[in-house]
């Protein structure tokens, strides 16, 4: 370190060590001055606002005599420039008599400790003028090669501002406490930076006001080893220290600090930058909740599309047997999983073109594929309409059942109208084929009764069905059927009698059925009555 290192070196020494007492001084006066009622001591409050004042003018006596521009300038040294600046105690040490004998006139015993501090505080600076400053050997920027640590990561931050004061020397620690409860923080306090450091690793605080000149750990040291703990880095770090050199205050900035406060501080200025630390904490907190959030929307939102995802698909597959309102229910949850084998009540709908056989044999392919395109897609549209559930189709064949997967209300009815609706379509269609030389006509079949119903197949290959005396049935009915007819068994004919035109056929002997089946022939719907 240079000649002139060194005497700048000493010189920033000397005036930590002066401002020290004076912050003291300045801080109890202001404290006191909130205190006293002007009304009932107003004495009291004449004297501690001379001391505040002589105080202040110290400061600057302190800064003009001891810079080291004027120094140099004058070629002068510590001790001349504490000789000029021994007169200026001449005032403060009157007003201080003048503030005892005002405490006294008054009996206000609140105030003495106050009083007391700023006497000890006068006296010690009154002997670092006098007596001299003791300038360490090793002058300069307190050591930062010590190892940097990790601390234990923070508890759960309150919801009020903690801060924590971190200071060795006692009366400032007071000073800044009492201050800062005044504003109406939650105030710990820490003696040394190794203090520092285990009261963050106990508890959580939202700001740390930092002493930068310390024995042992100093500012420099907690500061770099709280930036280092991802646990704690994000805490904001205000340093307050008498150090006044602008390399000081840079280092601060550049380690992480989040301000920087001069000894003796202002109290306006103290407020104003302690809220705007937690202010600036409070936002960067509020930020970091709504990248989580974010987050987690984001997750959620892929978690829905790949549910929505594999709700289509299942959706696409139900399509194939369900009408589209059908499997919308099944895909939402309206309706328990269909492919799992149950038993219930259905009315089962068989139906298939009469003449086909021969038009097959006689017809070309491309004939034959036109005509059953147009048929499928015109019984398609009617079975999606009235909400049937296509089971399966078999060339001109197709088998529809109604009340799974979702239980309706009135099946039977809803399986007589859409298989008039399928005859009188079919009807239009079959004159338009007659012209083309195709003699097709449609015969439907209707049974009610119970079955057993889920996925029928293998892995890669479902299809659903139901299967039960009820298919056979209408399988059998449709069989019967002339081309026009639509037979039904007994127990559906006398549950739509109120609004179909049935005819009895009498009973009929078909395969696979042991005894005569009594059937009825549905003639057309009866009129809506009003």
């Amino acid at each position: 370190m240079s000649g002139a290192d060194t005497g700048a070196a000493v010189l920033a020494h000397a005036r930590h060590e002066l401002r020290t007492p004076l912050n003291h001084i300045i801080g109890y006066s202001e404290m006191l001055l909130e205190e006293v009622d002007d009304a009932t001591a107003p004495d009291m409050t004449e004297a501690l606002i001379s001391v505040h004042r002589d105080a202040r003018e110290l400061v600057g006596r302190i800064n003009e005599f001891l810079s080291p521009a004027s120094v140099a300038a004058a070629s002068r040294g510590l001790t001349a420039g504490l000789a000029e600046l021994s007169p200026a105690l001449a005032p403060l040490t009157a007003d201080l008599k003048s503030l005892r004998d005002a405490a006294t006139r008054t009996a206000d015993d609140a105030v003495l400790p106050d009083i007391e501090k700023i006497e000890a505080a006068a006296a010690h600076l009154v002997a670092l003028v006098h007596d001299g400053i003791v300038v360490p050997e090793a002058t300069g920027a307190p050591a930062t090669d010590g190892a940097v640590g990790t601390a234990a990561s923070p508890a759960p931050a309150a919801a009020y501002d903690a801060i924590l004061v971190v200071d060795d020397n006692p009366s400032n620690r007071e000073l800044l406490a009492r201050r800062l409860a005044r504003q109406g923080y939650e105030v710990a306090t820490a003696g040394s930076g190794e203090e520092a450091l285990a009261a963050l690793a106990a508890r959580a605080v939202d700001l740390v006001l930092l002493d930068v000149v310390m024995p042992g750990l100093n500012g420099y040291d907690v500061l770099q080893r709280l930036k280092a703990d991802e646990n704690l880095r994000d805490i904001p770090v205000l340093m307050i220290s008498a150090l006044d050199e602008m390399e000081s205050v840079v280092r601060c900035i550049e380690l992480g600090a989040e301000d920087y406060l001069p000894k003796p501080f202002d109290a306006v200025l103290l407020r104003a930058r302690v809220g705007a630390c937690l202010e600036k904490k409070r936002l960067r907190n509020l930020q970091r909740r709504h990248a989580r959030e974010l987050a987690e929307w984001n997750r959620l939102l892929e978690q829905r599309v790949e549910e929505q995802v594999g709700q289509m698909e299942k959706l696409g597959r139900l399509k194939r047997f369900f009408s589209p309102q059908l499997a919308e229910l099944i895909v939402t949850g309206g309706a328990e999983d269909p492919l799992r084998s149950h038993r219930r009540e259905i009315v089962v709908v068989f139906l298939d073109l009469r003449g086909f056989t021969a038009f097959a044999e006689s017809a070309e392919p491309e004939e034959l594929m036109a005509v059953l395109r147009e048929y499928h897609a015109e019984m398609g549209h009617l079975i999606l309409a009235h909400e049937g559930t296509l089971e399966r189709f078999t060339g001109d064949g197709m088998m529809i059942f109604f009340n799974d997967p979702v239980v309706v209300p009135n099946a039977s009815e809803r399986a007589i109208r859409m298989a008039v609706a399928m005859r009188d379509r079919v009807k239009e269609l079959a004159a338009r084929w007659e012209k083309l030389g195709y003699e097709l006509d449609m015969g439907v079949g209707i049974a009610q009764g119970y079955a057993t119903i889920g996925a029928i197949g293998f892995e890669g290959r479902w299809d659903y069905g139901a299967i039960g005396t009820v298919t056979n049935l209408a399988a059998r009915l449709c069989g019967e059927a002339k081309g026009g007819q639509i037979l039904v068994s007994r127990r559906v004919a006398g549950s739509a009698e109120a609004f179909v035109d049935a005819e009895p056929v009498g009973a009929l002997t078909l395969k696979g059925f042991a005894r005569p089946v009594h059937a009825a022939l549905v003639a057309g719907l009866k009129p809506a009555t009003s």
